[in-house]
């Protein structure tokens, strides 16, 4: 199959869309990363898309629309007093909500459960293709899975060459972490997945809100995904991630002697680190994640990436405090090191 990157021309949307209806895979960018995208009611055409990713079929998926009104035939309930406020702050934007499914969802959207995730994305591009397919696109982020996310068409085409007819070429992914994931099935929102919508700006709409244990740890045995990305091992780099956390002095003495080490053995290590503290490690190889948390949140996945190109085999990373973003980026950094996470 020759994979085509196309700008989203009203041509591309077109084109896009009708692949779509008839059951095939299109990639598309959102304001968070790259999704890839079926027809989110046709059990067939989802299935592509665990088979072009190597996905677990235990694995959930996201039913993305472009309305609200394409709510209602997706879920059996009404939409609570609080999942409609959540829904006037946040969407359009980076949040999915979780509710009780309706019998019009295929069950591998669902992987099994009783429940489907619903989000309304911002990016035009995406909404554009959603109201031409005429369906809900079930899409998770449009890599190998397990690898790094993709925040670009370019690193949508390195996993995906040959294995999808079509990329649809929006430019870089503002957000560059996944959406927020929200169970709304209890009392309160119950946050599965963190992202760029935080657990705070939800308590503030909501009145309260409450964040999962495994959020930041691996899942216990047997214990199923609930939610998109809470996979042991997710997008993990080739070489083996440790994260630091502690005082920033201590940390960087601490990867420092990790990596003099490291390249003694005849590693090729490197080290992701704040932009204050890039000057601190000297001549090593390093690259920086950013002034703050939300730079973290947007450069995170393609540093993963550009860590592969330049075939370091060991990384230590610099950890941010677990609130506000910092809670989503620690969540990636966790799982990118399969909770390889080290205080110091």
């Amino acid at each position: 199959m020759i994979t085509r990157i196309l700008p989203p021309t009203d041509a591309a949307i077109a084109e896009a869309a009708a692949l779509i209806r008839a059951g095939e895979l299109v990639a598309f960018p959102t304001e968070t990363v790259y999704g890839l995208g079926a027809d989110g009611l046709n059990r067939e055409a989802v299935a592509k898309i665990f088979q072009a990713k190597g996905r677990p079929g235990d694995n959930p998926l996201i039913l993305h629309i472009s309305a609200l009104d394409q709510i209602a035939p997706l879920i059996a309930c009404e939409l609570s007093s609080v999942a409609k406020k959540m829904a006037d702050a946040f969407w359009p934007g980076p949040l999915t909500m979780i509710f009780p499914k309706s019998a019009r969802v295929p069950e591998n959207v669902s992987a099994g459960l009783s429940t489907v995730a619903i989000r309304f994305p911002a990016h035009p591009d995406a909404q554009r293709l959603i109201a031409a397919a005429e369906t809900p696109i079930a899409a998770p982020s449009a890599n190998r899975s397990g690898k790094p996310s993709p925040t670009t068409a370019n690193h949508v085409f390195e996993d995906m060459d040959g294995r999808i007819p079509l990329i649809l070429d929006g430019g870089e992914c503002l957000v560059g972490v996944e959406s927020t994931v929200v169970d709304m099935t209890g009392p309160v929102p119950h946050i599965l997945r963190p992202g760029g919508i935080t657990a705070e700006q939800i308590a503030q709409v909501a009145g309260a809100s409450e964040v999962d244990s495994a959020v930041m740890r691996p899942l216990a045995e047997g214990e199923k995904p609930r939610s998109p990305g809470m996979a042991h091992r997710h997008y993990a780099p080739n070489g083996q991630l440790t994260v630091f956390t502690g005082d920033s002095d201590r940390v960087i003495q601490r990867i420092q002697s990790e990596y003099d080490c490291a390249k003694a053995n005849g590693s090729r290590p490197l080290i992701l680190s704040m932009e204050a503290h890039v000057a601190s490690y000297g001549d090593r190889r390093i690259e920086s994640l950013g002034a703050d948390e939300t730079a973290m949140a947007h450069r995170l996945f393609a540093l993963l990436r550009d860590a592969d190109h330049m075939e370091a085999d060991v990384l230590f990373a610099e950890g941010v405090e677990a609130k506000g973003v910092g809670l989503a980026v620690m969540n990636r950094l966790g799982r990118a090191a399969a909770f390889h996470i080290v205080e110091v």
